[in-house]
């Protein structure tokens, strides 16, 4: 007799080429989603650094390198700065809305125009209208698509939708899976800021202790956006602990100069649309 599984399977993928550190090399380990059990188990996996991708939670493995550290934001003492202020109150009319994991045609013509200018050639930008229902639909836990709009210029109308992000409801927190939103927008710029901001104020009004941000890599420009919302915890060997006050100081100034340094510099490209859960402004 043979006897039943009590715990989840995990598998390790095949050595890849990194998408955040060029010259490095990735590796992840994963396990599927399934049972009735899965809010539970996305959670628990959640708080030790996996990453939910539809029905597979998986995270970095990597052989020589531990640059992929996972963060959240602690929404209840949040308080934002000067820059995130201003940003809420240059957006304070923008309407969101909760809506249920199901893709649009509309949310998919603005996710193409992100990838095009925000991440031309990578893997994702080839994704065709199944590839993003696949995406937001096969989900085995609770997530909504906050879809983000202009005010509606007509009675009882639809305002324009300029930013939406793949979200998972967990006990302690929301998890942000995906973001994306209008790159060329003249009037508004910071939108994938915004909706990390927004996040945090939707925790705080949750009674949810956390916004979990995914995983921060040291080195890679196009993930340093995420160290500037403080405090900030990081996942360690001995658990979540808290980056100073002083590290993150340190820390911004090193983003900010980078940022600067790359301003004009094409982005590279994002990896591949298997496994595309990693939110980026």
């Amino acid at each position: 007799m043979t006897a039943p599984i009590r715990f989840p399977r995990f598998f390790v993928t095949s050595p890849a080429p990194c998408p955040y550190l060029p010259g490095k090399t990735e590796r992840k380990v994963f396990t599927e989603l399934k049972g009735s059990d899965t809010d539970e188990l996305n959670e628990a996996l959640g708080r030790i650094g996996f990453r939910r991708s539809q029905t597979v939670a998986y995270r970095p493995s990597c052989i020589d390198c531990n640059a992929c550290v996972s963060v959240r934001i602690l929404a209840e003492e949040f308080a934002g700065s000067k820059s995130q202020k201003r940003l809420l109150k240059a957006n304070a009319d923008l309407e969101a809305h909760e809506c249920r994991p199901w893709a649009t045609a509309e949310q998919f013509d603005l996710l193409q125009r992100y990838l095009a200018v925000r991440h031309p050639g990578g893997g994702m930008a080839s994704m065709e209208d199944s590839d993003y229902a696949d995406m937001v639909e096969h989900t085995p836990v609770s997530s909504n698509v906050i879809e983000y709009r202009e005010p509606a210029t007509t009675p009882g109308g639809k305002g324009r939708l300029v930013a939406a992000c793949l979200t998972d409801y967990q006990g302690d927190g929301l998890s942000m899976i995906y973001s994306f939103y209008d790159p060329a927008h003249k009037d508004r710029s910071g939108l994938g800021n915004y909706i990390i901001l927004d996040h945090i104020r939707r925790a705080k009004q949750m009674g949810l202790p956390y916004v979990y941000l995914g995983y921060w890599v040291n080195g890679s420009d196009r993930m340093q956006y995420k160290i500037r919302f403080r405090p900030m915890e990081r996942l360690t060997r001995d658990g979540w602990e808290r980056i100073s006050d002083d590290e993150q100081d340190r820390l911004i100034a090193l983003a900010v100069r980078r940022a600067e340094r790359s301003e004009r510099e094409p982005r590279p490209a994002k990896d591949g649309k298997r496994v595309v859960s990693e939110n980026e402004d």
